[in-house]
């Protein structure tokens, strides 16, 4: 009986989950997203490479898929691809209205109804750290690029940062190769205090992680960068009608790299990313209007579109 009530509680948990979610998304695109703007942005621009940049959500989405994948397969036990597929979508509608993409955990929970929102929690936070790791690794570099062109730093200074950041790099690297890191990090110290025993049987997962898992998430995390790089430099180029991809892409990685940095207390990180891209845009010489365009048409495709699908799919039937 104890059971049935509890899968009965589970159920209407998760019914309300999705109902926080489709309101949310809603409200957000309602307050924040203007249409008119879009529109007018659309007259002048290169209607190519924007359908380029419009199609590479497709490798994106895939990129993330493919990394969420291997991530449920090693921590989560759980190979069914129509689950993992529907949990990142439903992950796309709840992170895009939360400060941080919060929501984005609860989002991604929804489709593991057997398994604790804890470990999906840690699950979704290990997939999301790979990512992380790359755009502060290429993000660092191209600003200090930055600061010694276009601030004049002087190029003993560039050099030290660069060693510097090698160095943090390279032990981050060895660290998470490390089969023993989570080991001796977490388990060996937790496992002592007896008040942490129900915790540590949530994250035991972590034991999972090897040389392999970690090799795939950072080779697919590269990819998901590259891709989200282009899709930024082939947007700018549709709106500035300028070919100066080299400029487009060394933005991109600041932009990315600012919207990672800073707090995040905007929803869906409206605002950062546009500022920096007006920012760093008007730095190479083109427009604001290039930038904010830029910006927005990103936003309007690699995280609008995804999440107005993940809500249909939330509420198309039952995942069970």
């Amino acid at each position: 009986m104890p059971k049935i009530l509890s899968g009965s509680m589970k159920g209407i948990l998760f019914n309300i989950l999705k109902i926080i979610i489709a309101l949310g998304l809603l409200a957000f695109i309602v307050l924040k997203v203007n249409f008119g703007e879009i529109l007018e942005a659309l007259k002048n621009v290169d209607i190519l490479l924007l359908t380029i940049a419009a199609i590479m959500v497709l490798p994106n989405i895939f990129l993330q898929y493919w990394k969420w994948q291997i991530t449920c397969g090693y921590l989560l036990n759980d190979n069914n691809k129509k689950k993992i597929f529907l949990s990142l979508f439903y992950g796309f509608s709840g992170g895009v209205f939360t400060p941080a993409r919060i929501g984005e955990y609860f989002g991604r929970a929804v489709a593991f109804r057997d398994k604790s929102l804890l470990q999906v929690t840690i699950a979704t936070f290990i997939d999301k750290l790979f990512p992380l790791m790359v755009v502060v690794s290429c993000g660092s570099l191209a600003s200090i690029l930055f600061l010694h062109y276009y601030y004049h730093i002087s190029v003993y200074v560039t050099g030290s940062f660069f060693i510097i950041l090698a160095v943090m790099f390279y032990l981050a690297y060895l660290t998470m190769m490390n089969p023993g890191f989570w080991n001796n990090m977490l388990f060996t110290r937790l496992s002592k205090h007896p008040k942490f025993q129900k915790f540590l049987d949530n994250i035991i997962i972590l034991k999972k992680l090897d040389r392999l898992y970690s090799t795939k998430m950072v080779l697919i995390s590269i990819g998901f960068y590259v891709c989200y790089i282009l899709q930024f430099a082939l947007l700018a180029a549709a709106f500035t009608r300028h070919t100066d991809y080299t400029h487009y892409i060394w933005a991109g990685n600041l932009i990315i790299f600012s919207k990672s940095i800073i707090p995040p207390v905007s929803l869906g990180e409206l605002g950062i990313r546009e500022g920096a891209s007006i920012f760093f845009l008007q730095q190479f010489g083109e427009t604001a209007a290039a930038g904010f365009n830029a910006s927005i048409f990103l936003f309007f495709i690699n995280v609008l579109i995804p999440s107005i699908t993940g809500l249909l799919l939330l509420f198309r039937k039952n995942d069970n």
